[in-house]
């Protein structure tokens, strides 16, 4: 009996060991992970993170929590870490690497987002880095939300070499097969050079902020040994640069802070995928208003001057127009306003700029705006006044056919609701590329002001009366009287409505509504070949 409880004992002693024992080791495994969080939550460490605030930068986490609505950011893969053995690296490691990824709420609605950390290692992209910033992407694409990229890096990690590069590889391919599935927006915010500044050009929007962001593919020293030019980093590849000489960025903002409220304006007016209608918001601006100012915003003058953001503001609920690109290729105005709470997209000639001419950049900013509302069923409203495709030697040779046909195509492509408001000159294959009924326009309205005609008095006169030319006064009343007007397109059809200007909101909103159930489908095939 003894021999009996000593066994039991010494059982029950085993037990309470192995239980202390666990125990500890859960105490020690929850103390490492705490030690790891409280290690990635400092990146690189405070010298390099005062460093980055001394640039007039905020850290990768500070971005996250100021794009987000607070509390609401679950951070993926906190404890990974670099794989690289080389160059000493083993020993160099930061949980979490160079990335911060997650996803979070922005007004309530969900969004994924990347944060490249340039306090380790320069924010440079390694593999472990590249799998994150994919998986992101992935689970972005399967729930059906954006994504939205905050970059800082100094490009490949060249310590791992051709990983690094597969790394870029892997990030591009996720970009293309997101692509018009879900947004997909990109803010630079440091230096974003070499292989790292595709990913950017693959997303729907980049944005930039001034002083402290740079996009190249090389950098100024690789283009002195080369070309034996002389440029700084600003001169070739800073926000201005970008915003108003190459088109690569959709725009710029004062400061990190600056950047990250405007993304949040911006997001807003998206839906979260290709699956979701146009978002629809509660707003005080009643949709049947009258807008007055409009009957006297198109000059008496057919060659003077106004400016259709004028027109714009006064018709989108409360005035709040984001505009994308706002400073390249002024001569069309794009962005995004509400109608009665919808997002929709605007496209405008701003007969401020080149008379509203059509040229090789703006028919290509256009184009890519047409197909974005396209892809996320947002719809487009076109406001023409477009005298024509600017002409001359540089258009031409620059490829202006090729290139005018892009929003050609864009506008014929594109199944959302389309109405469109001729304000003045709709004249020759510029009227037909801006979203006429030709181009399964829905909605087609013209102003009294409205001039549908092959091209301007003076040119046509010219043309057809050469030999006449002591009466070409006479000839261009005449054809004023015939052609630059709206009837010869009204009576054909062409145009549904004249429509009083201060009407044209009220009528907008009608129409909108009625086209909310529109079905239409373009024939079945892999893709088309836009005329890139």
């Amino acid at each position: 009996m003894s021999s009996l409880i000593r066994g039991s004992m010494k059982l029950w002693q085993l037990q309470q060991s192995r239980f202390a024992s666990s125990i500890a080791h859960t105490v020690n495994v929850q103390h490492r992970i705490e030690d790891s969080r409280s290690r990635a939550l400092l990146g690189g460490g405070q010298k390099r993170i005062d460093a980055q605030h001394n640039r007039g930068k905020l850290t990768a986490r500070e971005r996250i929590n100021l794009l987000l609505d607070p509390g609401t950011f679950k951070e993926y893969d906190m404890f990974m870490e670099h794989t690289c053995t080389e160059f000493g690296m083993e020993k160099e490691k930061y949980s979490g690497d160079s990335v911060v990824t997650g996803h979070g709420q922005i007004a309530g609605r969900t969004v994924f987002v990347f944060s490249q950390d340039f306090t380790v290692f320069g924010g440079s992209l390694s593999s472990v880095h590249a799998k994150k910033v994919v998986k992101i992407m992935n689970q972005a694409m399967l729930v059906g939300a954006p994504v939205i990229g905050l970059n800082d890096s100094g490009g490949a990690r060249i310590q791992e070499g051709v990983d690094s590069l597969a790394g870029y590889a892997d990030i591009f391919q996720a970009n293309v097969m997101a692509s018009g599935v879900i947004p997909q927006i990109s803010l630079i915010m440091g230096p974003c050079a070499g292989g790292a500044v595709y990913s950017p050009a693959l997303t729907d929007f980049t944005f930039m902020v001034k002083d402290s962001s740079y996009l190249f593919i090389t950098g100024p020293d690789v283009v002195k040994a080369v070309t034996n030019e002389e440029v700084t980093q600003e001169e070739l590849g800073g926000a201005k640069t970008h915003t108003t000489t190459s088109g690569v960025a959709h725009g710029a903002f004062e400061n990190d802070v600056d950047a990250l409220l405007n993304i949040r304006e911006l997001f807003n007016y998206l839906p979260l995928s290709n699956k979701d209608p146009s978002p629809i918001r509660a707003v005080d601006d009643e949709w049947n208003r009258d807008v007055p100012s409009l009957d006297t915003v198109v000059p008496l003058e057919s060659t003077a001057a106004y400016n259709m953001k004028d027109v714009i503001t006064s018709l989108i609920d409360e005035g709040d127009f984001f505009e994308i690109m706002p400073d390249y290729a002024k001569n069309i105005v794009v962005g995004f306003g509400r109608m009665n709470g919808r997002s929709v997209g605007i496209v405008g000639n701003n007969p401020k700029f080149a008379a509203g001419c059509l040229d090789i950049n703006s028919s290509i900013k256009g184009a890519r705006f047409v197909r974005f509302c396209d892809a996320f069923n947002i719809p487009i409203i076109t406001l023409v006044d477009v005298p024509g495709f600017l002409p001359g030697t540089a258009q031409e040779y620059g490829g202006i056919i090729r290139h005018g046909a892009k929003l050609l195509y864009a506008f014929a492509e594109a199944t959302v609701p389309k109405i469109t408001i001729i304000t003045r000159k709709a004249y020759g294959g510029a009227y037909d590329v801006m979203a006429s009924k030709h181009l399964r326009g829905d909605v087609n309205y013209a102003w009294p002001t409205a001039e549908v005609a092959v091209m301007g008095a003076k040119g046509a006169v010219q043309i057809l009366f050469r030999k006449d030319k002591e009466r070409h006064g006479e000839h261009e009343e005449k054809y004023i009287e015939l052609f630059s007007n709206p009837f010869p397109a009204a009576v054909r059809g062409f145009i549904d409505d004249i429509i009083e200007p201060r009407t044209t909101r009220r009528r907008i909103c009608e129409d909108l509504n009625l086209l909310e159930s529109k079905k239409l489908k373009n024939p079945k095939k892999k893709h088309g070949n836009i005329p890139l």
